[in-house]
């Protein structure tokens, strides 16, 4: 290895860095989470020590944010800055091998032979080219992850007025909140995250938490609008001792309507969004087709009388 060349010195700098913020992170994690365990042990409130156990507001930031796109596993938060220095490593790798391979420069000079000023117009990204893909390829991590938030997020919203309308119903049947919610979890069974977290309620409940901090929990381990409505409506029921099947009736109908006004505000902006494509796909489409005869016919008249016949 030549430690002469710039490029190989630039790159065991950035191996030694990259080396270094990983491991103090894996020592910053270690530290956190041994605050908690020690905070779990010493707290006095038994109360408060459920709480804090597995809540989500008690993680870091990225932690947390990782907890509610469903990467839930211990190493998640390691994983992911794992991942994003491999991923700005590599797109690094290829700023940098773009340069000095020369590969920038050609790309420069070929583009200033062409004739009208293109060359100056494509400099600038020719040039920040390789250091926007480096930044593209450090971002697939952020992506990929919020994504999934996303995705997450559409299915409880998707799955939120059928199950409010089971609860509703069969509450007003005559069952308890405890037996529907159990026929509404055992009727479902592919791995929705609804259920999975409504699986979890029950576990807590089961084991021995109280109702109203199971429903909270509930709801910090989601981020929805429409559970954390509905939760907040449950909450407020239990404290003050009221029925479920009415505040059921009352989420489900009110949930129904705020779905419709959403799809009424989608179907409004889309003859708005159908601007962009038409303007940019079928109106040149339309001009070639109607134009392009006419054009071609004065092309060959001028060269008709420019040739002389």
């Amino acid at each position: 290895m030549n430690l002469a060349n710039p490029t190989t010195r630039l790159w065991m700098i950035l191996a030694i860095w990259l080396a270094i913020g990983f491991v103090g992170f894996v020592i910053y994690r270690r530290w956190r989470t041994g605050e908690e365990s020690r905070r779990r042990v010493y707290s006095e409130d038994e109360e408060l020590a459920e709480s804090v156990q597995d809540d989500v507001e008690e993680r870091g930031l990225l932690a947390r944010w990782l907890f509610l796109a469903g990467f839930r596993t211990r190493g998640a938060s390691a994983a992911f800055v794992a991942a994003t220095l491999i991923c700005a490593s590599v797109g690094l790798g290829f700023a940098l091998t773009a340069q000095s391979s020369g590969l920038t420069r050609n790309a420069i000079a070929a583009a200033e032979g062409v004739p009208g000023g293109i060359g100056d117009l494509a400099r600038p990204i020719l040039i920040g080219g390789p250091w926007i893909c480096m930044l593209l390829w450090a971002s697939l991590p952020w992506w990929i992850v919020n994504s999934r938030r996303k995705t997450r997020v559409e299915s409880v919203e998707h799955d939120m007025p059928v199950t409010l309308e089971l609860l509703a119903t069969m509450s007003e049947a005559g069952l308890g909140f405890d037996s529907a919610l159990d026929k509404v979890v055992e009727s479902q069974r592919e791995p929705r995250p609804l259920f999975e977290e409504l699986r979890t309620f029950q576990l807590e409940i089961l084991g021995g938490v109280s109702r109203v901090i199971c429903f909270r929990r509930l709801a910090r381990r989601l981020e929805v609008p429409s559970m954390s409505i509905f939760v907040s409506a449950l909450v407020q029921a239990e404290q003050v001792g009221a029925g479920f099947s009415n505040v059921l009736r009352t989420q489900a109908d009110d949930l129904r309507n705020r779905r419709r006004e959403d799809a009424n505000m989608l179907a409004q902006a889309l003859p708005v969004k159908l601007i962009f494509p038409l303007v940019i796909c079928f109106l040149p489409g339309i001009f070639v087709t109607t134009l392009g005869p006419i054009f071609m016919q004065f092309i060959r008249l001028a060269d008709s009388m420019m040739s002389g016949h």
